[in-house]
Order: C-alpha cells, then structure tokens, then sequence
C-alpha cells in the first residue's frame, strides 16, 4: 500500500483528506508547517508527500528545498487551493512531481497519488498548460510589483473574488472565518488602490489570474 504524508496548515482540512482517502492509501503522519513537515518526512519516509503550497515558514517550495537538497527520494504531489501559474512552476521546478487543485474528488486523488509513487507526473487538466509554457519558453515570468505586494492568502481571496464566490463560500473554501475574509478584501483593495470587488475582478482578470 502506497504511504503518504500529508502537509496543510489546516487540520480540518487533514482531516478530510483522510477521510477521503479511506483504507485505500495509508497515511502515516501529519504536518501544519514547514519545519514540522521536514522533520516528519525524515521520521517516516513517506512514498508521497501531499504538499500545500502556501503555509508557515516558507511554503511548499522551502520544504522541496529542504528535503530534496538532502537527497531524500521521497516523491511529492502538491495539493493546493492555489492554481495560479507561478504557483505551479514554483514548485514544480522545486522538484515536485504533481499538482493538483483542492477540488479534485477523493477517488481523482488516490489515483493521483499511485501515479506519482509509481513515478509519473500528475496535473490537474487546465493546470499542465501552465507547466508547459514554462519549461517550454526560456524568458522567467514578468514581475509584477502589485501583485508582488499581496501576500499568498490575499492572493487566494482575491482569485475567489474574481470568480464570483460570495464571502461565505470563500470562507468555506480556505478554512477561514467570513471577518477573516472580509479582513484580506480590505487589505486587497487598499494595496491595489481600488473600490470594490468589481473593480478587483477586472483587475484579476486583465491579469490572467481568474
């Protein structure tokens, strides 16, 4: 049976994983940020780390970084909210071998798993394009200095936003209070220098974020 460890700052989220994965995959340990996944991955030597991209302590490209530049073989899926392009070929060029976003099934994500142990890539459909591009163009990624002044939830609340989620399905969906929410909006609108959730959805847009 396939061993996994999973990474996420949040534990309902964990919680929910596992649950999805049933008797199918066996899970052997639990991390909420980057210096507790490190050493759990060292104790445990999972075939498959799933790993959230946005977390304390640096993130998922400072756990690739740590782990893959000590020699570990341990094979990664990251499993993010997230499906920005910069986000995808961050961590896929830190060394994981997969992405996939957090609305993928149970069933989509077990098998997603065997595929990476057994040393396939695995991405998300509309997310391979985004890989593609990248190793295929020799040019880094445009800077962008507004959107570098967002931090990484705010960039998440803000993709959310331009898709039409009201505050309460954003909550739902970050694992975050709908004050929280509300709190990342105002934040968003005062560094963009913008009135509404209107104007940040055209904003989003035109960036090719949404």
């Amino acid at each position: 049976m396939t061993r996994v460890l999973i990474v996420d700052d949040h534990r309902l989220f964990r919680s929910g994983v596992r649950a999805e994965l049933g008797d199918s995959i066996e899970v052997v340990g639990e991390a909420e940020d980057v210096e507790s996944a490190v050493r759990a991955i060292a104790e445990h030597q999972p075939d498959v780390v799933l790993l959230d991209v946005h977390m304390p302590g640096g993130g998922g490209q400072e756990v690739l970084r740590r782990v893959l530049g000590s020699g570990s073989q341990v094979r990664f899926l990251a499993l993010s909210v997230s499906d920005a392009a910069e986000d995808v070929i961050g961590v896929i060029r830190g060394g994981a071998r997969g992405y996939v976003t957090k609305n993928i099934s149970g069933k989509e994500l077990t098998d997603a798993i065997r595929r990476v142990a057994e040393g396939d890539a695995v991405f998300s459909p509309r997310l391979a394009g985004f890989v593609l591009d990248a190793f295929a163009s020799s040019e880094a990624p445009s800077i962008d200095p507004e959107l570098d002044s967002l931090t990484q939830r705010e960039r998440e609340v803000l993709r959310l936003i331009a898709r039409g989620y009201a505050y309460k399905e954003i909550a739902k969906e970050l694992f975050i209070s709908v004050k929280t929410v509300e709190t990342h909006v105002s934040s968003v609108l005062r560094k963009l220098q913008l009135s509404n959730r209107h104007e940040l959805s055209r904003w989003a847009t035109a960036r090719r974020l949404v």
